[in-house]
């Protein structure tokens, strides 16, 4: 019988120090949970806000899949690159003249096919195509390949991403939010067998404000005018959790949160 389907997701990557977190954490967690596939969110991985073709293929070294959300667009050789590189997801809601693709079909090393699909909010966010018909799209043609299908939906508002994990919940393995970079502790399993939680949290510096350094946040706050926002490079925090998945069924089958933090 085979082994169950243990995938490993983790948030938001935030500029250099969340992939050099990436690089000093990654084999912990690949010890503690031996998972079949490696899944991040890179859309704030090239110097804090966007990616680009060399950050891309240096943690597509250490993941087997990226996922996004509303800073996609903020580098401009991610355009292209997001028509190449498919193992990149942006958004599928954008509408379709947007490069790149929001769902992806990958095989773990025992060749089984674990399907991707993202997503963004519209709560507080730009006003894109409705992330739940989307999705009903979508999923009814992943699940012609795979009953193993995963959900990165990148949000503002809690109560937009905890309605689409119910609205899913019994057609999807997992869904899982990002963009806020402060992960909840309200991971668990929905009565129909989809893992959930409201947001994964980050990987990036220790002791920040969502990834940022805390005096640049502050004097925003302080002053209200505009700041120029840089990646806390100090210490290092890996946030993320691992799902466990019934391979025939595509039922989740337990949901375990990860938080690592250290400081330099």
């Amino acid at each position: 019988m085979p082994d169950n389907i243990r995938i490993l997701f983790l948030g938001d990557i935030i500029g250099r120090p969340g992939r050099r977190a990436l690089q000093r954490h990654l084999s912990r967690l690949r010890k503690k949970h031996d998972p079949h596939l490696i899944v991040a969110n890179g859309e704030n991985s090239a110097g804090g806000i966007g990616i680009t073709e060399q950050v891309g293929r240096e943690l597509l070294e250490r993941v087997d899949a990226l996922t996004s959300g509303n800073h996609i667009w903020d580098k401009k050789d991610a355009l292209t690159y997001l028509d190449e590189e498919r193992r990149i997801l942006r958004p599928a809601n954008y509408p379709s003249p947007c490069p790149g693709k929001g769902v992806g079909v990958y095989t773990d090393g025992l060749g089984r096919k674990i399907g991707i699909l993202n997503l963004q909010g519209r709560v507080f966010m730009e006003p894109i195509d409705c992330p739940f018909r989307r999705a009903d799209e979508e999923i009814s043609l992943l699940s012609r390949e795979t009953s193993v299908i995963l959900v990165d939906l990148h949000a503002e508002a809690t109560s937009e991403k905890q309605a689409l994990g119910w609205y899913l919940d019994g057609r999807v393995s997992a869904v899982v939010g990002t963009h806020t970079h402060v992960q909840t502790a309200d991971e668990r399993i929905l009565p129909q067998g989809t893992a959930f939680i409201t947001d994964l949290g980050m990987v990036g510096g220790s002791d920040t404000v969502i990834g940022i350094r805390r005096d640049q946040a502050m004097q925003r706050f302080l002053t209200g005018r505009p700041q120029r926002f840089e990646p806390e490079k100090q210490g290092s925090r890996v946030e993320g959790v691992c799902i466990e998945i019934d391979p025939d069924t595509g039922r989740a089958l337990s949901i375990t949160r990860e938080m690592l933090i250290e400081g330099d």
